[in-house]
């Protein structure tokens, strides 16, 4: 992989010597409500000028501290959602083939699919720790199995039960809230009071995939996304959130997903998107 010229800010490490390779998909052709996504992935690379390298947070610098190379965006076929799955997955397959850390940037929440066949195959013991206002485990949305609206319900047909753990779920149909209480996942409704528990539960060995649905904030932070749901997480808990489970688990694979830039003119959310991007990065190469 080569060096690509619009880069997030700092993330410009040679691919030989990067412990986390980012890739987007810009993708969202099974949007259910207004789309949008697929310009999320550039909107944070050309906005990432906006902020520092450095997080006072972290005390720590992700051009300095932290091994990052941005691979930039795949070329996906618009309307072919088989396709677009086949080739984020091979881009992931790649990436963790060479021993590196897959940090996929969406997208509507269909690529992650993509991204997990890879990551499963290579480690079939794999959790997902997943934040989302959604719970996405519709079987299929109005006659469609592969949607955003159904990834998580994919990717259980992919681990089977007691191996996904959702946080920040606010909205969904009876029907899925039934799946969750049949014990196929273990869903923290409207908060993430439970996450100390959880990783404690999961523990360090275990291999996780964590996705992080953009719209798990609350809109009056993060107006910028296609399925807005008012009740949602702050950004400073997110973030303290996303520490926790990088510092305590075996991260082998993580995405965020469903900033559209365009649904907020005001440049808030592609802003946020960016900070939370560089602490997350930050985070994960501090293990």
């Amino acid at each position: 992989m080569n060096a690509r010229p619009n880069q997030f800010i700092g993330c410009d490490r040679p691919f030989a010597e990067a412990r986390v390779v980012l890739f987007g998909a810009p993708y969202d052709s099974t949007t259910s409500f207004r789309p949008g996504t697929r310009f999320g992935p550039s909107a944070m690379r050309s906005e990432s000028f906006g902020i520092e390298t450095y997080s006072m947070l972290q005390d720590r610098d992700i051009a300095e501290d932290a091994a990052v190379f941005d691979s930039g965006d795949l070329e996906l076929p618009f309307g072919a959602p088989d396709r677009a799955l086949e080739m984020i997955e091979a881009r992931e397959s790649e990436i963790l083939g060479a021993g590196k850390i897959p940090f996929l940037l969406g997208g509507e929440h269909l690529v992650t699919l993509g991204a997990m066949r890879a990551a499963v195959k290579r480690h079939p013991d794999l959790r997902i720790v997943h934040f989302d206002a959604h719970a996405d485990l519709r079987e299929d949305y109005l006659g469609v199995e592969l949607s955003h609206a159904c990834v998580l319900r994919r990717c259980h047909d992919l681990l089977g039960d007691g191996r996904i753990f959702q946080f920040g779920i606010r909205s969904g149909t009876r029907d899925e809230r039934s799946f969750m209480l049949g014990g196929h996942v273990t869903t923290e409704l409207f908060s993430d009071a439970t996450l100390p528990e959880v990783v404690e539960k999961i523990g360090r060995d275990a291999p996780v995939y964590l996705t992080v649905d953009m719209d798990v904030l609350d809109p009056a932070e993060f107006p910028g996304t296609g399925t807005p749901e008012a009740g949602g997480l702050s950004f400073t808990r997110l973030v303290d959130d996303v520490r926790l489970i990088c510092g305590k688990l075996n991260i082998v694979a993580l995405d965020n997903v469903e900033l559209s830039p365009a649904l907020d003119p005001t440049g808030r959310s592609t802003a946020l998107a960016c900070k939370f991007l560089r602490e997350e990065l930050l985070s994960v190469c501090n293990r």
